[in-house]
């Protein structure tokens, strides 16, 4: 989730990817007749931090720009918020906040529907995180959170506080995260099964995506690869299919086989969920535009 690094590692997992795979592979996820992502707009910088609400309606960020926007059940595109303290990950918790995390000033944001903002996390002990990049809550309201370092060019520091990149664990109403893995070089997108059982964690510095048991306390252990494969943001459906990001959209079954391959026509895929009534409207962000494509299987965010 970092628009600088976009560009570079995106053509050359451009380079490496497509050279294997077909343009389109549905793998029976994709509906029948659904050809390709649609194109709704191209009118952002670059789009991150897709989210659905309750209702199926979906919310993503214009990190450069600083702005939320909301994909309504209706089609339509309106700003949900400006100011919006370059928001990059998003997820709603089972109150209805939009749960952000704010890289402007390295915090958690928990964001009402009057827009009114409570701010959820501002340090580590003191000292500034790196920029929560990407975030899931549980069942128990707990927040998993990675926080990598990218330079961010509103920034005025030049190098990590900390000593090194981390997911921590916020538990629900805890001034202070713990941390939850040590264990990846630089965690990006991050995901949780329904029931609460596994974490999928990507570190795309080392281009593996890898799958943590949780413990019934929030801890994380026995982790194994799940796939050869990076990621930036990162979603499942139904069938516990996991959807991966950058080179368009990669979907592998639980045991981390790949089972289909979606092109999406940018330099870089950021994020994606499921929306719409029945969560069968995959939503992709990827780079200064965003896209819907019909999908056989539904969401489970």
């Amino acid at each position: 989730m970092r628009y600088l690094f976009a560009l570079v590692v995106g053509l050359l997992v451009l380079g490496r990817v497509n050279a294997q795979a077909p343009a389109f592979d549905s793998g029976h996820v994709v509906a029948e007749g659904a050809m390709s992502p649609t194109l709704v707009s191209h009118q952002f910088a670059f789009t991150e931090g897709a989210s659905v609400d309750r209702a199926g309606n979906i919310f993503f960020t214009d990190q450069p720009n600083n702005k939320i926007w909301e994909y309504t059940l209706a089609g339509k595109l309106v700003i949900f918020m400006d100011s919006a303290g370059r928001s990059n990950g998003m997820y709603f918790d089972r109150d209805g906040r939009l749960v952000t995390c704010a890289d402007e000033n390295e915090q958690l944001w928990s964001i009402g529907k009057d827009k009114k903002v409570k701010v959820l996390l501002r340090d580590l002990g003191g000292h500034r995180l790196n920029g929560p990049n990407d975030l899931w809550i549980d069942a128990r309201r707990g927040i998993y959170f990675t926080d990598p370092y990218y330079q961010r060019p509103y920034w005025t520091r030049t190098h990590s506080d900390l000593d090194g990149e981390k997911v921590y664990y916020l538990p629900h109403g805890a001034k202070q995260p713990v941390v939850a893995a040590a264990d990846i070089r630089k965690p990006n997108g991050i995901v949780g099964t329904p029931d609460g059982r596994l974490l999928y964690v990507a570190d795309i510095g080392d281009w593996k995506t890898y799958v943590y048991t949780i413990g019934p306390d929030g801890q994380l252990s026995d982790r194994r690869l799940f796939c050869s494969q990076g990621s930036d943001g990162m979603t499942l459906d139904a069938r516990g299919n996991v959807y991966l990001t950058g080179d368009g959209v990669t979907v592998y079954d639980p045991q981390g086989k790949k089972i289909a391959h979606i092109a999406v026509p940018e330099k870089w895929t950021a994020n994606l969920c499921f929306g719409g009534k029945d969560r069968k409207t995959l939503f992709i962000t990827a780079s200064e535009g965003v896209y819907v494509l019909r999908m056989e299987v539904k969401g489970v965010e």
